[in-house]
């Protein structure tokens, strides 16, 4: 059976996730990608060996006729934010099991997401878009209030600001680096923020639990910490799915982040239609005891999902990130790690080379490395992960 993977830079939910599992699997994969000597160097040490094509993947039109003159397609599939759209509809193009690609489209557009949930009658956060060249002294929007870019993803260029000429501020900053982008500026929703993690082969949905996100201090949006929920109130769950429900999400994996506010109402900040990253994955799976990116790929090939996953609910975790303070070129840091022993697990896994400079970004591409735990207690997951950063040093010269 072939597998068509559809991707842009190489990460380590496909390289360490969805490739072992698809080979497992005993599929033929050739990844679809734009940045092919990226993915080579990536896979260069694996077992596995996907065939790379080179392919505009961002226009479902160019994966359309790409796929038509190779081996026919058993499944066409994604886990970038960026591609969703464009895999579904080429799923729906080849006769394959596919997402609705207009869910996929409401997922990614922020502003599209809002106005879909507020007319289902769900939620409706005042929101408004600023297209390039408009002033956002026109908006009609409550301060504070958080701008963003409309199609982001990963806090980039994600902040909150307290007046509007904070906001027009943020606004031309951000329109310098990103030339041609749609902004979204909505109520800052207050309350603690949670994900809920979902996966579903469109008959079947099975809710696999959730993390609790610790994010840095305001203006910025950087998750620097999440620990493991089994289950979050059932209240809750089911408001979030509900407004899944409405947006049409059902076919694979969804990660949702959502906010509980005082009075309990859930209220989705966003909806990411793929598996969780930043290793929380690869954590995920470990946790649950189940062959997570197995039961994803086979529900794109259009399995359907056992009635019970066998969960188990016994583990607990946290993934924290080490993260950048300035600019500067990383001089010292800890190689890959890993490591398990009186029933705690943990791995290290770097993000940023030593010997390379970066801006301070002030989002998740400050990270320098991702540590994460699972273990029969919150506080032993915790007390590995501070034992890890506390013994290892990360130094970046300027």
């Amino acid at each position: 059976m072939r597998l068509y993977l559809l991707a842009l830079n190489p990460t380590d939910s496909v390289t360490d996730g969805f490739l072992p599992a698809a080979a497992r699997l005993g599929l033929d994969v050739t990844v679809l990608t734009d940045s092919v000597e990226d993915h080579r160097r990536a896979y260069a040490d694996r077992e596995f060996r996907p065939e790379l094509v080179e392919c505009e993947v961002r226009d479902f039109r160019a994966v359309i006729s790409t796929v038509s003159q190779l081996a026919a397609p058993d499944a066409v599939f994604s886990n970038s934010d960026h591609l969703q759209t464009q895999t579904a509809l080429a799923a729906e193009y080849f006769g394959l099991p596919a997402k609705d690609w207009k869910a996929a489209l409401r997922a990614k557009d922020k502003g599209l997401l809002r106005r879909h949930l507020a007319l289902t009658g769900l939620d409706t956060v005042r929101s408004a878009e600023l297209p390039p060249g408009a002033d956002p002294a026109e908006l009609d929007v409550p301060f504070p209030c958080v701008v963003k870019p409309r199609e982001g993803v990963a806090s980039e260029d994600v902040s909150l600001v307290s007046d509007a000429a904070e906001l027009a501020r943020r606004c031309a900053e951000i329109r310098a680096r990103r030339a041609g982008a749609t902004l979204v500026v909505e109520e800052f929703l207050t309350g603690e923020l949670h994900t809920l993690e979902t996966l579903g082969d469109r008959h079947t949905r099975h809710v696999l639990g959730g993390f609790r996100t610790r994010l840095s201090p305001p203006p910025d949006f950087i998750e620097e910490v999440l620990t493991f929920v089994p289950a979050h109130p059932p209240e809750v769950t089911a408001q979030v799915l509900a407004q899944l429900d409405a947006l049409g999400v059902g076919l694979g994996a969804c990660h949702t982040e959502f906010v509980v506010q005082p009075d309990g109402r859930a209220r989705i900040i966003e909806v990411n239609y793929r598996a969780i990253g930043d290793q929380c994955d690869l954590m995920l799976a470990r946790i649950l005891d189940i062959p997570l990116f197995e039961l994803v790929l086979r529900a794109h090939l259009g399995e359907r999902l056992p009635a019970d996953l066998g969960l188990r609910t016994d583990r607990r975790a946290r993934n924290e990130a080490v993260l950048a303070d300035r600019a500067g070129t990383l001089v010292a840091a800890p190689g890959p790690y890993d490591s398990e022993a009186d029933g705690v697990t943990l791995s290290y896994r770097p993000t940023r080379p030593v010997g390379e400079r970066h801006e301070h970004y002030r989002t998740n591409r400050d990270y320098l490395g991702v540590v994460w735990a699972t273990a029969p207690s919150q506080q032993r997951a915790d007390a590995a992960v501070a034992a890890f950063i506390a013994a290892n040093r990360w130094e970046i010269a300027q």
